[in-house]
């Protein structure tokens, strides 16, 4: 048995409760699972993208953990050097794979939009009863699903001007009647707008 055929798993993207048949590689059965981490993103069998938010939830939330010498109250660092830490640091965890998991449900977006309004308290050290719309006017600071709808718009615009016809025809939202599915796209996104 070699290398590839050790390290391989398999995840059928679907929504039937049944097994997929097997598939092999080299004669030798490559074993299902329920969720891959492919290229950084936790892909799971069903797409809810659950998992993946969870763990760049853990992920962001260790990063916090060695920056609060750095972002927490009894910091000295100004509040516009906080806010470039936060940006440069932080917010790349959480963008990273945008265009895919920006699909998910909103009670999963709003997972990264509750960590985006701690920090952003934090780097303000803003008392109570200021509001989080505020905070984000304040710092003139994008919202979670304002982010997921500009990096759609970004991704649709780089899709139209690409010089390969076939990814231009990517930029076109399908119609309905081609969809069986209610599942979110990422053509959904820039749909919207």
């Amino acid at each position: 048995m070699r290398a590839n055929e050790q390290k391989s798993v398999q995840v059928t993207f679907t929504l039937k409760r049944n097994t997929c048949p097997p598939v092999k590689l080299n004669d030798v059965n490559i074993p299902q699972a329920e969720e891959v981490k492919y290229l950084g993103m936790h892909l799971d069998k069903r797409l809810t993208w659950r998992n993946h938010i969870k763990k760049k939830r853990l992920q962001l939330n260790l990063k916090c953990r060695h920056l609060y010498w750095l972002l927490g109250k009894k910091s000295k660092v100004t509040t516009e050097n906080k806010l470039l830490i936060y940006k440069s640091i932080i917010k790349p965890v959480w963008t990273y794979g945008i265009q895919m998991w920006g699909i998910a449900a909103k009670s999963n977006l709003d997972i990264f939009q509750r960590f985006q309004n701690r920090v952003l308290r934090q780097v303000l050290n803003a008392p109570w009863y200021v509001t989080n719309e505020q905070i984000h006017r304040d710092l003139n600071m994008s919202t979670i699903r304002e982010e997921i709808l500009a990096a759609s718009e970004r991704y649709r615009g780089r899709l139209i001007s690409h010089p390969n016809s076939l990814a231009n025809h990517l930029a076109i939202a399908d119609s309905p009647r081609n969809r069986r599915l209610t599942k979110g796209r990422p053509s959904d996104l820039y749909a919207s707008l």
